[in-house]
């Protein structure tokens, strides 16, 4: 007789209630390693093995776990998100291009001061700034808190545009004439604090990554940005070439 017990008779084929179970214990952490074999799964659920295979089928269509012929399925691994050093960093492109959905909770866009941004971006400091702070998803996951400050002067045509969805250099582009082109970044790792952990869903033992910006354009200052992104969902690639190289600036 199988441990664990599914309803015989109530309209829900076994397999779907054995799916929803199975998704369950996934998400409990019962099957970190890999999930049982179908012939355990079978017999802990006394149903047979076309029903488990029916829900492991779902599951993994799903991308819930993968399977080979012959072996035991597990848990999949997200797909990594990569930031390539070569170009321009867009956490937006980052997300779909590693085939996830990227979305953002706006939780502040507004135009105010900031003494200490506006000097990063070589203005005076009564200079208003377009401010918006977003909470980054992917696949609903919480990943990234960004923050980013442009002058009015040349964005102000963004205050109309809901940032849910869209990439923030594509509108700047298209709604300002405004690309940009380069600028300065630096990124180190951090312990983040307590209100930054509560936005990104993570204890106390996981590390993140700042990256802070200066971008560019046309020689220009045109953005400050400050986003915190977990360390565990996040990595920084870079190529390399006996002709071009690379280079990476450490600082103190």
């Amino acid at each position: 007789m199988g441990e664990r017990t599914l309803v015989r008779g109530n309209g829900q084929p076994l397999w779907q209630q054995l799916l929803d179970d199975l998704r369950a214990r996934l998400d409990g952490g019962d099957f970190d390693a890999a999930l049982p074999s179908e012939f355990a799964l079978a017999a802990e659920y006394s149903v047979s093995r076309h029903t488990v295979r029916e829900a492991l089928r779902r599951m993994r269509d799903d991308g819930a776990v993968v399977a080979t012929r012959g072996r035991v399925a597990r848990r999949a691994e997200p797909t990594p998100i990569e930031q390539p050093l070569s170009e321009p960093y867009s956490l937006y492109r980052a997300v779909e291009a590693a085939g996830r959905t990227q979305r953002s909770v706006v939780r502040q866009f507004d135009v105010r001061a900031d003494g200490v941004i506006a000097a990063r971006l070589g203005l005076e400091e009564s200079t208003p700034l377009v401010h918006l702070e977003r909470l980054r998803l992917a696949d609903s996951e919480p990943l990234a808190v960004d923050r980013v400050w442009l002058p009015e002067e040349l964005a102000a045509p963004l205050l109309d545009v809901d940032f849910s969805h869209t990439g923030l250099y594509d509108e700047y582009r298209r709604r300002c004439g405004i690309r940009v082109t380069g600028g300065r970044e630096n990124i180190r790792a951090v312990v983040p604090g307590e209100g930054e952990r509560q936005l990104l869903g993570i204890g106390d033992g996981v590390a993140a990554l700042v990256i802070e910006r200066c971008g560019m354009a046309e020689g220009r200052a045109v953005e400050w940005r400050h986003t915190v992104v977990r360390g565990d969902r996040f990595t920084v690639t870079a190529q390399f070439s006996d002709r071009t190289g690379y280079r990476v600036d450490l600082a103190e």
